[in-house]
């Protein structure tokens, strides 16, 4: 299964470090990634790839949840159909 995580906020060290590691720890592959800051926003998408069911999934996304708020930005993931339904022209 794949989904899509997106990650906004006031850029500042170690928020790559912090998803990449949550990511890494529950053996989900990133696919893709596109990272930039505009004056001093940082922006990221990221297509990832997880292994198993949905039950990982739920983990994963409770965990950058708790991630974002501690070090202060948005993370949202969301299923790639779901993402690429709602994104349609």
């Amino acid at each position: 299964m794949k989904a899509v995580v997106s990650v906004m906020g006031i850029d500042r060290t170690g928020i790559i470090a912090k998803v990449s590691g949550c990511l890494y720890n529950h053996g989900v592959n990133i696919l893709d990634i596109n990272q930039t800051i505009m004056q001093n926003i940082f922006t990221m998408v990221m297509l990832v790839e997880f292994k198993d069911g949905s039950a990982e999934y739920n983990t994963v996304m409770t965990e950058l949840d708790e991630i974002g708020r501690e070090i202060g930005v948005d993370i949202r993931m969301q299923h790639e159909d779901i993402f690429n339904s709602m994104h349609r022209i």
